[in-house]
């Protein structure tokens, strides 16, 4: 008997269905290659010079076709600053495009001083302080501006000038961390970002939640219970919703202690980038959590809570 091209169809979109619902469920919990951290993916060690050969980066950003900032076009704004959840480096500062934004270990805070010019401002592009502003985890109080020599106002965290990196194409890339060994991307109170020694994701025991899961700086990773897990992970955070709980990135299976390997993988949001779920569920930080070990995310709008091991919603109504 032939098969109508309608049964093949359905037959076709069921197994595709099928198989993305067991990779959600499977037991082995690995995160797909193209879902790799980027840390430092490109950069090759002492590398603080012109970006040779570097990746384009696309026209009209205020950058040339061979990565380096192109001096014909004006700086690009930082606009509203935001904070980005890095799974390697935990809350990273961005700007308004999710470019990471970095600190130069030769520079001074107090008072400001900003010691990158000439092919090191080529690299590391200063940021304007014009236009900048504080998103949802910014303290505003803590934007300042120094003025270079050439005249220009460039934006400071904290005291410390802020750059971005030329090597840096895509939203959430931190290719310049570590560069040189005195480039480092910035946290949002102006430090240095660095890897705190906890694996990407953990478990921790809070006196009131119980256990909890935890990112790679230890703060408190929470579910939204608007987001869907099934047939394929759906997060409905996004726009202002994503500056107050910043997605947490990829983060290798192996690279997990005490959470169940069980849905654990990543997968891409509507705007490109890649975020990691627990039990197939997105997964978040929340910027008002300032240290780690704050949970003052949990309950908010009587649909975040902080998320269990196994992925469930803790402390949730009916959870």
């Amino acid at each position: 008997m032939k098969t109508s091209w309608r049964t093949a169809s359905l037959a076709a979109t069921a197994a595709a269905v099928l198989a993305l619902t067991t990779a959600c469920g499977q037991d082995d919990g690995t995160t797909p290659a193209s879902a790799a951290r980027n840390a430092g993916a490109t950069v090759a060690a002492g590398d603080d010079g012109p970006p040779g050969g570097g990746t384009a980066i696309g026209a009209g950003n205020g950058y040339g076709a061979d990565g380096t900032q192109d001096s014909t076009a004006p700086p690009t704004p930082a606009g509203k600053l935001t904070v980005a959840s890095n799974p390697e480096l935990g809350k990273v500062l961005t700007d308004s495009s999710g470019l990471t934004l970095y600190r130069f270990d030769k520079d001074t805070a107090d008072p400001p001083t900003s010691n990158c010019s000439g092919d090191c401002a080529t690299t590391w592009p200063p940021v304007p302080a014009d236009d900048a502003s504080a998103g949802a985890g910014v303290d505003r109080a803590l934007l300042g501006e120094v003025t270079r020599a050439d005249g220009s106002k460039q934006l400071t965290i904290g005291g410390r000038p802020a750059y971005r990196y030329a090597k840096d194409v895509n939203s959430g890339d931190v290719n310049g961390q570590g560069v040189g060994g005195t480039w480092y991307a910035l946290t949002p109170t102006g430090e240095k970002a660095q890897p705190s020694g906890l694996p990407g994701l953990s478990v921790r025991e809070d006196p009131k939640l119980g256990k909890i899961v935890v990112d790679r700086a230890g703060m408190t990773v929470y579910r939204f219970m608007k987001d869907k897990a099934w047939p394929r992970p759906v997060s409905n955070c996004t726009g202002a919703c994503l500056e107050k709980w910043p997605a947490v990135g990829p983060v290798d299976a192996d690279d997990t202690e005490g959470v169940t390997k069980k849905g654990l993988m990543s997968f891409t949001r509507p705007d490109g980038a890649r975020q990691m779920t627990v039990d197939c569920r997105p997964v978040y930080t929340f910027s008002g959590d300032k240290a780690p070990g704050d949970t003052t995310g949990q309950g908010v709008g009587g649909t975040w809570y902080a998320v269990s091991p196994d992925g469930k919603p803790v402390g949730a109504p009916g959870a």
